[in-house]
């Protein structure tokens, strides 16, 4: 059995609740996911001449709800569910985008960042992948230095980012897991009980105004568990947010 480092409080932990399943069963569809290029985020880019060669120029031009967006380069954003994403990454590599990584890594960056992760996060950053899926703009890392092929600068870092929130005033029970969009970023509470996802907005709170950082929370899901189930299912996290503020403490 493995032990938390010394010195770093564990992060409570319940068993799975009724209805959402296992968590073996919960780590396989992750990683079918995270390992799948066309579905590893919500969205997947396909070439236009690709889909006009096979469709047809009307099913690049006409509205649709599956598309999200037209990139440079010639791409179409799709939602990764869109029968053109499924076809066109068919033949695609498998694989995790960063490979996962060793207990031994995690416990390190559990001394940065003075706890001890929920086990399901532990098994997912070693039985899944580093981060570089998910919700979003996708999992951080726990490590640093990873950069996807294509990028120019170096995945986020959870780690690195709890450091910087840290700094800003932010609490440090909360981990950094994903940006949400522009100043939205959905973090995982360290402190309170099945670990909720809380969505925060970082120009939400003013602390020369006297607010802190709580004033700036959006949204929160019940459950690190229920917000990783709700995306490997394919569910929009957005749309299982709890539009209310849960009570503390985070």
């Amino acid at each position: 059995m493995t032990h938390p480092p010394r010195d770093i409080p564990a992060a409570p932990h319940r068993e799975s609740p009724s209805g959402l399943g296992d968590d073996d069963a919960l780590i396989e569809k992750l990683r079918a996911r995270a390992w799948d290029p066309g579905l590893r985020f919500d969205t997947a880019d396909v070439p236009a001449a690709w889909v006009a060669e096979r469709h047809g120029g009307d099913r690049v031009e006409r509205p649709r709800g599956d598309i999200v967006g037209y990139c440079s380069g010639g791409m179409i954003r799709f939602k990764a569910r869109a029968g053109e994403v499924a076809a066109y990454y068919a033949g695609a590599p498998r694989g995790p985008l960063f490979p996962p990584i060793t207990l031994t890594e995690v416990e390190g960056a559990e001394r940065r960042i003075g706890r001890r992760l929920p086990e399901l996060l532990r098994r997912v950053y070693t039985e899944v992948a580093d981060g570089g899926f998910g919700p979003d703009g996708g999992l951080a890392s726990l490590t640093e230095g990873n950069r996807a092929p294509g990028h120019r600068s170096d995945w986020p870092s959870a780690v690195r980012a709890h450091e910087r929130d840290r700094a800003a005033g932010l609490p440090a029970s909360w981990l950094h897991l994903a940006s949400g969009g522009c100043t939205m970023r959905w973090h995982v509470s360290l402190l309170a009980i099945d670990n909720p996802v809380l969505l925060h907005d970082a120009d939400g709170w003013d602390p020369d105004q006297g607010q802190d950082p709580h004033d700036g929370l959006c949204h929160a899901t019940a459950s690190l568990r229920r917000w990783l189930w709700t995306w490997a299912g394919g569910g929009n996290v957005w749309d299982e947010a709890l539009d209310r503020h849960l009570p503390g403490p985070w």
